[in-house]
């Protein structure tokens, strides 16, 4: 029987998570598939899934009134999308939308929260690792927003 045990432990967001944690980790994962144009979740939905991209892209967007979706960041392999789940009150601050088919490892936030309460180490080890990749989507965001205003040429 085949787990998805060996590509989380390969992914660059897990890669070196003890191995009782991994294996915590695997009861809460599955494999999904969207399709291009898919919408992976949507802003104001409970956040019940994190995802990590095995391949295809996934664009996140924010709804402007006068412009209809605008795509603020894209992902693809490698990345991690989505840490709404961490935060009460548990809601997409925004749409993610696959721009071509795309495969992802879903971790399902409820068994994750209850994973963490029960093995703090755990969540410590999941925290420090989702502020390094706030950290990045802030500071990325800061230079586009550089940029919007032309303070960057």
């Amino acid at each position: 029987m085949h787990t998805l045990e060996p590509l989380l432990a390969e992914h660059p967001f897990l890669k070196g998570l003890k191995q009782e944690h991994l294996e915590l980790l695997v009861g809460c994962a599955s494999n999904v598939r969207f399709e291009a144009g898919a919408f992976v979740f949507r802003q104001g939905q409970e956040a019940n899934h994190f995802y990590i991209l095995r391949d295809g892209k996934v664009a996140v967007e924010l709804f402007a009134p006068q412009k209809g979706a605008v795509a603020i960041d894209t992902y693809g392999e490698g990345d991690v999308l989505g840490w709404s789940w961490l935060l009460p009150p548990y809601h997409w601050r925004f749409d993610a939308r696959a721009t071509e088919p795309t495969r992802m490892i879903s971790l399902d936030a409820r068994c994750m929260r209850t994973k963490c309460e029960n093995d703090h180490d755990l969540g410590y080890e999941l925290m420090k690792r989702f502020a390094r990749i706030i950290e990045q989507r802030l500071d990325a965001t800061r230079w586009q927003l550089l940029d919007v205003y032309g303070v960057r040429s």
